[in-house]
């Protein structure tokens, strides 16, 4: 396959990035996305250029960190795909492909195509966490769980965290990232004791960084592991309940 690539590259993050042009004469269709940007790599390093930056770690589609648009969407053009998992064989010989990274103000650009994802860090030190006591392995396995419930907790559970929800959504949301690291521990017997606390906690510290959700559905159509936006509404619906609570606690007027 011939192929063009036109990348964006920016030396760091307060250079001015720009486009790059390359071309691929022999690419192999059984490639790996990520596989041909190493065969460029290659490419650049023996011409003694500076080789494009890019996130990657296990290349299985389970880390989250092959994070790049590729033609307007992030992924690329397969549903349900992370880069490192989408194949040359996607795209048409000698057809032109524009690669760059996630289009977000809360994801400042480090170089090239790697960005800062730390802002999700947050929402998790925030809250998606379990502290309370709640026994050892023989406990958990003794605890009777409905399988809707299991079953649910396992797709939310599915979030790779690589971000394709903020950059696919309009206003910058991370409303389905958030929802799911959410929705997996609430749903378990072993996420209650601290669920109205982990609900105000994530998702205050979402706001703090990113936009705020319109129901676009974009993020369901972007994320590499389709998980659902129903868990953005039961995330909702207990931030709502723990405002509640909280007021309640207080002794202030509901």
């Amino acid at each position: 396959m011939k192929l063009t690539l036109k990348i964006w590259r920016q030396d760091g993050p307060t250079a001015e990035g720009r486009f790059e042009t390359y071309d691929m004469p022999a690419v192999v269709p059984d490639m790996s996305f990520l596989e041909m940007i190493d065969v460029l790599n290659e490419r650049l390093i023996s011409e003694e250029s500076e080789p494009i930056a890019f996130d990657h770690d296990c290349r299985e589609g389970i880390c989250g960190s092959c994070s790049m648009m590729i033609n307007g969407i992030p992924h690329g053009p397969e549903r349900g795909t992370a880069t490192c998992q989408l194949h040359m064989r996607k795209f048409k010989d000698g057809e032109h492909i524009t690669v760059e990274p996630w289009r977000a103000r809360s994801f400042p650009i480090i170089k090239d195509l790697a960005v800062d994802r730390s802002p999700l860090d947050r929402i998790i030190e925030a809250g998606g966490y379990i502290s309370a006591p709640t026994g050892a392995a023989r406990d958990a396995n003794e605890i009777l769980i409905p399988k809707e419930a299991a079953d649910a907790a396992m797709d939310a559970a599915a979030c790779i965290g690589c971000g394709a929800c903020v950059a696919a959504c309009p206003n910058g949301a991370a409303q389905l990232f958030t929802a799911a690291k959410y929705g997996h521990l609430s749903l378990l017997p072993q996420g209650q004791p601290e669920r109205w606390t982990r609900a105000i906690g994530m998702v205050d510290e979402m706001e703090r960084w990113f936009g705020s959700c319109t129901n676009f559905g974009e993020c369901e159509t972007a994320c590499p592991k389709e998980i659902s936006i129903d868990f953005i509404a039961l995330l909702n619906r207990d931030y709502i309940k723990a405002q509640f609570k909280n007021r309640r606690l207080s002794g202030q007027k509901s």
